[in-house]
């Protein structure tokens, strides 16, 4: 089977491509450093000809609202048109938990743009929901200090690893299309608040972590359950200390 994975040098689609591989599929990486260009359209045509599956864990390089949102449409558009010309049998895009619930994000309500387009397609399809990645920690904290302070509401979470997140994505490309979404988060559920103030404990950060159920997460208000996934979720085996242990050790080691 030949799976094209936009994002492909990424986190993610770097592993889902070498699970796929792993696997005996013909896994090719697209991203703008191999010649495709999702908002241009510059090798598309080339990159999914003959493809089976197209698999789009590629994410927009500014988080600015109107940044991500024309990232994601003219991308998502572009993805449309060029795997309708190739005759893809198997559209797969990675998105977030809980965007539909959060429309005071901007980043969220584009996800939410993004799918719409897709299941609008006519293409037979899969989109893959995943919750908070565990690497995904150090920015969470970053965007919500100030004077060394970290912000945050106390609304679930359920992180997920990035690898646990990869080995769903590469199952669904190569499983019968859904033609509709499955979820995926962490074996764990903590306050948003909590998670971080663990992970920055664990890495010595000396920055406080501070509860405020008004503060907000990248722009939207979190309830108890806006970013926990529903029953019936897949579970990812990796739990946060393991993780953090194994993140830790390997930290240690670089000079």
């Amino acid at each position: 089977m030949k799976v094209v994975v936009i994002g492909g040098t990424g986190l993610i689609g770097s592993t889902v491509v070498t699970r796929l591989g792993e696997h005996g599929h013909e896994a090719v990486a697209a991203a703008p450093s191999t010649g495709v260009d999702t908002i241009t359209g510059e090798g598309l045509a080339a990159v999914l000809a003959g493809a089976d599956v197209l698999v789009d864990v590629s994410n927009s390089p500014s988080f600015a609202d109107a940044d991500v949102l024309e990232f994601f449409r003219t991308a998502t558009t572009n993805l449309v048109a060029a795997a309708r010309g190739a005759g893809v049998g198997h559209y797969v895009a990675l998105s977030v938990v809980g965007a539909e619930r959060a429309p005071e994000s901007g980043y969220l309500r584009a996800k939410v743009v993004q799918e719409g387009l897709i299941r609008e397609s006519g293409l037979r399809h899969s989109l893959v929901h995943a919750t908070q990645f565990f690497e995904f920690a150090g920015g969470i904290a970053d965007s919500a200090t100030a004077d060394g302070v970290v912000t945050l509401p106390d609304g679930g979470v359920q992180p997920v690893a990035a690898a646990d997140v990869a080995g769903a994505v590469a199952r669904t490309a190569v499983g019968t299309p859904l033609d509709g979404s499955v979820e995926i988060g962490g074996p764990e559920v903590f306050g948003m608040d909590g998670w971080i103030r663990t992970v920055l404990t664990a890495r010595h950060d000396p920055r406080t972590v501070v509860t405020d159920p008004a503060a907000r997460y990248f722009g939207t208000p979190l309830e108890a359950g806006t970013l926990l996934p529903g029953p019936g979720a897949l579970i990812g085996e990796t739990r946060l200390a393991d993780w953090l242990t194994r993140t830790t050790r390997r930290d240690r080691r670089v000079p």
